[in-house]
């Protein structure tokens, strides 16, 4: 990593999506090299690909240049524009792999942002569209981003075919709020969603079964929903899903989620489910480990103040998402342990300074 100039330099095909969302929010040129340049298969994925061209739709004046061999890029940023926007996800990976970053984007765009996305819904290495809508968009509610936010699942698409659609709509704001989260709370309640597209309907209750049989030892409040698609709406390939979110007394969510795989009985995927969420809740803290960029970048975006969040040890990708940042920003975080923290689950309190990042895109009412 060197910066020369305003440039932010790179190398390596990892962490791609969050350095683009930082080099357009913070108006930086970025520049990656050495893109797989020893693989059979050298430079930019399909999926790599159609994610620059969606950013070059929500943004206005984004210039992208890609190297003949795709081993290097460079980007140039341009405002984010929002307004109505389709695109065609590759099956290569999941709908939730192109609507993070946009998630991060979407709230300081010139326009309300209404984005169609068609592709795999529920994949085992993205997070599915349930725990986007569930989980993701609840999480922008502390930073005053809450009116007119929502995703609609239209239709659900299994691999490897996909076929499946959803609705994303996000309003802009100009200013995000500063986070103090620090409580935890207890936790009151788990919610779920089922859903088996193209097989038997009862796969989902024997994974609701499943589910609970491992959950109401914990805790009575459990309410797994069922979530039936049937002809056009389910797709174009079998699968069954099951994602979970438990609730805290503060409104801190943890989630966790398990994809049919074949051969694997619908009760094995409940209990993959069950344990992750459980593994999750043991780590503790306000935010779990899935939306720990999310929350970190919009505290570095947040008013001219001191924004605090209690989270669990940061994972690989925080990590370089933090250094990243400094780059972008110059924001550095103060992570301290976590009073009433346990050695089985060590918990850490992130506080920084906000940017005091002002949205210059948003069209004056």
């Amino acid at each position: 990593m060197a910066l020369s100039g305003s440039v932010l330099q790179y190398s390596g095909h990892l962490y791609l999506r969050h350095r683009l969302v930082l080099s357009i929010l913070s108006g930086k040129t970025i520049k990656i090299e050495k893109i797989r340049p020893d693989d059979k298969n050298p430079g930019l994925r399909d999926f790599e690909v159609s994610l620059l061209r969606l950013i070059e739709k929500v943004t206005n004046g984004t210039a992208i240049e890609i190297s003949l061999t795709g081993t290097a890029i460079l980007v140039k940023p341009g405002i984010i524009s929002g307004g109505p926007v389709t695109h065609e996800c590759p099956t290569s990976r999941s709908i939730g792999y192109f609507l993070e970053p946009l998630i991060m984007l979407a709230p300081f765009a010139k326009k309300p942002l209404a984005l169609t996305l068609r592709g795999i819904t529920t994949d085992d290495k993205d997070l599915s569209v349930d725990l986007l809508r569930t989980v993701t968009l609840p999480h922008l509610e502390p930073f005053g981003i809450s009116d007119g936010l929502e995703l609609k699942i239209k239709k659900r698409g299994s691999p490897p075919l996909g076929g499946g659609e959803v609705l994303f709509f996000c309003p802009v704001v100009k200013q995000v709020k500063t986070l103090n989260f620090v409580e935890p709370g207890k936790f009151k309640r788990i919610r779920g969603i089922a859903h088996a597209v193209r097989v038997s309907p009862q796969f989902s209750n024997r994974m609701i079964e499943a589910a609970r049989s491992v959950l109401n030892r914990y805790i009575p409040d459990i309410y797994l929903y069922s979530d039936v698609y049937k002809g056009d709406e389910s797709g174009k390939s079998p699968g069954y899903a099951l994602s979970l979110v438990a609730e805290t007394t503060t409104s801190a969510l943890h989630c966790a989620e398990a994809v049919s795989r074949p051969g694997v009985a619908p009760e094995d995927i409940a209990l993959e489910a069950t344990r992750s969420l459980l593994n999750e809740i043991q780590r503790g803290g306000c935010v779990d480990q899935k939306h720990q960029t999310l929350v970190l970048l919009m505290m570095i975006l947040g008013s001219e103040d001191v924004g605090r969040c209690r989270m669990a040890e940061p994972t690989e990708r925080t990590i370089q998402f933090l250094r990243d940042a400094k780059d972008a920003f110059g924001t550095s975080f103060k992570i301290t342990p976590a009073e009433g923290s346990s050695e089985s689950s060590p918990e850490l309190l992130y506080s920084c300074y906000g940017t005091g990042y002002i949205n210059t895109n948003r069209t004056l009412a």
